[in-house]
């Protein structure tokens, strides 16, 4: 039996294309693949139960893009992430691996996790080898003149374009097919991801898998359609709810299906890879991905923001407000705020909302509500088929006022205002609320304003927008 072989151990980049991990493993040797699944931890970390669907179908798919490429893959069930080192010293026995290689994740649960598996393997002359592959630029390599990690994203962007100038991150080559392994692995597999899919199907609302497709060819075609279709009207576009104006690319970057890397080569293939940017699209698009940077770069320099910490430690003395009422009433979408309500039932209906309506939805509860903005960060990661940890507490905290480079307190989004601007037909909240669908343009924002006796099957307003804005401002300057 061959003492050479390498494990290459997928986790949040279900690929096989530009797999920064995968390549430089089958670099060293013939390669076993591993997926290690944890149900609970799942549970404890809020994942959706519409994300996890979409990992276990696309897992499917990897299992079958790897045999083609003679790679076997081991599917293992550790039900929290502090069995796994476990489960490492035992697969020792029975495997002899040379390395393990993966993709760094920054969490701080994660990095402890990995930090045990290092030690256990070091004792065996082995390694753990972790590449950067989630970000443009590897973590820890943008800072400012003191350097020290940047805590405003204009400083912070400013640096990423002058490290693009010198030359856009490259994919990694496609991994070519390697010799068939003579290995037996069944007992080793103690999973069926059939079987396991079928515990979190009671969650799924139906037609959700429909609506969100697998498949690394998918994700590509729909990265290539937006590109050539829609990033020339992107900067306008992107804000109006009721039009297809955003990429709807972050299911498949957040569990892997895309890299970051292939969005910006795609960005830039006109200009044949060079950082030359020729449209207000393009630059708008680049800024979102830089801010998704920006906030993974944020997780792994502050490591409180991942242990439910405000990033600002002064904003740990807001006294928010528990109404559990109130907040049924926001969750289940029937706040009397009808584009507050459009976008928390597209939310329940698909696994998705609008990035604009999600700050409104967001400074809503934060802000009008006065809820802890935790409760909603929970929340939206119980529903999101999108939902990572950086990017939905760094959203969270910038409309709650408690993050880094965030909205100022006193910035408090009037969701009429907001409505009438970006939903100026109201066709999106008639999509989403179809009580007010006959309502005509002007009063379908705000139903109640002009004729609070006029008959509606739609609940009034919950709060007073005018008071509620006074009241956040009047918590916030007291917590100072």
């Amino acid at each position: 039996m061959s003492h050479h072989y390498q494990l290459i151990w997928f986790r949040q980049d279900l690929r096989i294309q530009d797999h920064a991990a995968l390549w430089h493993a089958t670099q060293a040797g013939p390669c076993i693949a591993l997926v290690i699944l944890s149900p609970k931890q799942w549970q404890l970390h809020d994942d959706a139960a519409i994300k996890i669907d979409f990992y276990l179908r696309q897992l499917k798919q990897l299992k079958q893009d790897l045999e083609a490429l003679n790679i076997p893959l081991m599917v293992q069930t550790v039900d929290l992430w502090k069995g796994i080192p476990q489960f490492i010293e035992n697969l020792l026995k029975h495997i002899p691996f040379q390395n393990i290689y993966a993709n760094i994740e920054f969490g701080f649960n994660e990095l402890k996790r990995d930090n045990a598996i290092h030690h256990i393997l070091n004792l065996q002359q082995k390694q753990l080898i972790l590449l950067q592959d989630r970000t443009l630029f590897p973590i820890a390599s943008i800072r400012n003149q003191s350097n020290q990690p940047y805590q405003v994203f204009g400083a912070f962007k400013k640096t990423c374009y002058q490290r693009l100038e010198h030359g856009l991150p490259q994919c990694y080559p496609s991994p070519l097919q390697q010799l068939p392994i003579e290995l037996n692995l069944t007992e080793l597999t103690n999973t069926d991801i059939e079987q396991l899919r079928s515990v979190f199907q009671d969650q799924l609302r139906e037609n959700t898998e429909c609506e969100w497709k697998i498949g690394e060819a998918h994700a590509l075609a729909l990265l290539d359609q937006f590109v050539e279709e829609h990033l020339a009207e992107y900067k306008l576009a992107r804000d109006f709810p009721a039009q297809s104006g955003t990429s709807q690319l972050s299911p498949y970057l957040n569990i892997g299906v895309l890299s970051i890397r292939q969005c910006l080569q795609a960005l830039f293939r006109k200009q044949l890879g060079h950082f030359t940017i020729q449209s207000e699209g393009q630059q708008t698009w680049l800024d979102e991905l830089l801010w998704r940077e920006f906030y993974q770069h944020i997780l792994f320099d502050f490591p409180q923001v991942s242990k439910h910490l405000p990033f600002k430690a002064s904003t740990q003395n807001i006294e928010w407000r528990d109404d559990q009422e109130s907040l049924k009433q926001w969750q289940q979408g029937l706040t009397g705020i009808p584009i507050v309500d459009a976008g928390m039932r597209q939310l329940l209906a698909t696994g998705w909302m609008h990035n604009r309506v999600r700050m409104i939805c967001a400074m809503f509860l934060s802000k009008n509500l006065l809820i802890d903005w935790r409760i909603g960060e929970q929340w939206f990661m119980q529903q999101l088929i999108d939902g990572d940890l950086a990017a939905n507490n760094g959203g969270w905290q910038w409309c709650a006022s408690t993050g880094t480079d965030a909205a100022p307190y006193f910035r408090v989004f009037n969701p009429v205002s907001q409505s009438n601007k970006f939903d100026p037909q109201g066709d999106y909240i008639r999509k989403w609320v179809p009580e007010l669908k006959g309502l005509d343009a002007k009063t379908i924002h705000e139903p109640y304003a002009k004729n609070s006796s006029i008959k509606l099957n739609y609940p009034k307003p919950i709060v007073d927008l005018k008071l509620s804005r006074v009241r956040a401002i009047e918590a916030f300057k007291h917590s100072q």
